[in-house]
């Protein structure tokens, strides 16, 4: 596969581009960037922090999970492209200089790449910036301060990459890829062609089957050239996301409308992965802990898919059949998914060891509708509770026609051993799994019903 593509301001043309060559190792070994660094090598640490733009804006990227074919027509800057032409500096590090927001060094570069993504943006949330960006020396507050420092300078006019000097591709791939259709239409023949092909969206999952893996991935198709998978549309009352939508961009379109979903993207991963990650990857591959399918169980959210020319829509719930496997057919991919346009009483909460960035050992997802005190309607999901994302039915039918109150869900308390048999792993016991799903029905019990929960609230 033949690429274009702008490194710090310059045009960059490659022939025969490997399709799973990540852009640190090209930039390290290839052309002796090596600025941008090798840490955890799966997308955790932010060492390998880039910027990347394209039509959506500038974004912040793990260099590490990101494959070159993935480049295309899309401006790239590392740590050495944030400074200016003769060396000058950009605000933010000049604000870490005098803010002494480096010890060792070794995660500077990754955070200076945050930080200037940030800036260029009108991003003020620091801590959610740089929550993909780990630090074990200096600590934060230094780094904080530099970012806060550095919000009410203006951004330097090299930061703003020129896109429309980047054309076409040199030539068509041959018969055996890798792939990057244009369009769904393009990609569902692809694909019918070519069923056993590996399908890369974001990469921030398939990207670790490579650098942990060290897997063949055979033949690729990548999806970032299919626009008509990016698209988000209001169909009068719900919201339709193509399978190709990135999280960031979720979490923007239903931060007012849906604040509880919102809550939980926000912890789901670093700006770094939900800048790389898709809402239509996240469902495909299936995973029992993933955040994002109870959220959009409870909600009530409908996947539709295809295979060729044939469409096919389904409740999400039904998509999961058992570990490892869902109903999806060879040569068939999601193509988007729709959630109601409001949803006032979603609640979700995520338990995990860390609050950023990492694995659930429970998500559970409530809705939860009520009319003079009782239950008229609920819909309840988890993840971390089975082999696949599941709804409760037991506990529903026990909430059902109950009084919202300590004494009426005592039912739908009992009910959860009914619906889940949880495993017992790393992240927490199957008891553990157990009395926490039960808490979060008394959590959204509780914050329902006007009490405060919020961990991130701390009173004396």
């Amino acid at each position: 596969m033949d690429i274009r593509f702008l490194l710090n301001g310059e045009s960059v043309e490659l022939k025969d581009v490997a399709p799973t060559v990540t852009l640190l190792d090209w930039l390290r070994e290839t052309r002796g960037l090596t600025g941008t660094k090798e840490g955890c090598n799966e997308g955790d640490c932010g060492a390998c922090t880039v910027m990347v733009t394209d039509d959506h804006g500038a974004r912040a990227l793990n260099a590490c999970i990101l494959f070159l074919p993935q480049l295309h027509g899309r401006a790239v800057r590392t740590v050495e492209g944030i400074a200016g032409p003769g060396g000058a500096l950009h605000p933010v590090q000049e604000a870490m200089i005098d803010h002494h927001g480096s010890q060792c060094g070794f995660c500077t570069p990754g955070f200076v790449v945050s930080m200037a993504v940030a800036h260029l943006n009108g991003d003020r949330g620091h801590d959610d910036a740089l929550a993909g960006n780990l630090c074990r020396c200096t600590g934060y507050a230094p780094i904080v301060r530099a970012a806060e420092a550095a919000t009410e300078a203006p951004v330097p006019d090299w930061m703003r990459d020129d896109l429309s000097q980047l054309t076409d591709p040199l030539s068509e791939p041959g018969e055996t890829g890798p792939f990057a259709p244009r369009d769904t239409d393009d990609l569902a023949r692809l694909y019918a062609r070519h069923p056993e092909a590996t399908l890369v969206a974001g990469a921030t999952d398939v990207g670790l089957w490579v650098t942990k893996g060290l897997r063949d991935l055979g033949t690729v198709i990548f999806l970032n050239r299919c626009t008509d998978l990016q698209e988000i549309t209001t169909e009068e009352d719900r919201i339709r996301f193509g399978a190709g939508v990135t999280m960031d961009r979720v979490l923007d379109r239903v931060r007012e409308s849906h604040p509880a979903y919102a809550e939980m993207i926000r912890r789901y991963g670093s700006a770094q992965v939900r800048a790389a990650a898709t809402i239509g990857g996240n469902i495909a591959n299936g995973s029992p802990i993933g955040d994002n399918p109870p959220a959009l169980i409870a909600m009530g959210a409908t996947l539709r898919l295809r295979a060729g020319d044939a469409v096919r829509e389904m409740p999400l719930e039904e998509f999961f059949i058992s570990y490892g496997k869902q109903d999806r057919a060879r040569g068939e991919f999601v193509l988007d998914v729709s959630i109601p346009a409001n949803a006032p009483d979603l609640r979700v909460y995520k338990l995990s060891k860390r609050f950023d960035q990492d694995i659930s050992a429970v998500c559970g997802a409530f809705s939860i509708t009520r009319e003079e005190g009782r239950v008229t309607d609920a819909r309840v999901a988890f993840g971390g509770m089975a082999g696949v994302p599941k709804r409760s039915p037991a506990v529903e039918a026990a909430l059902i026609g109950a009084d919202w109150s300590e004494k009426g869900i005592a039912p739908a308390l009992e009910a959860f051993e009914a619906d889940f048999d949880p495993l017992s792993d790393m992240r927490a016991s199957a008891e553990y799994r157990l009395d926490a799903a039960r808490g979060m029905l008394r959590r959204c019990l509780a914050e329902t019903t006007g009490a405060a929960i919020s961990v991130l609230e701390v009173s004396p």
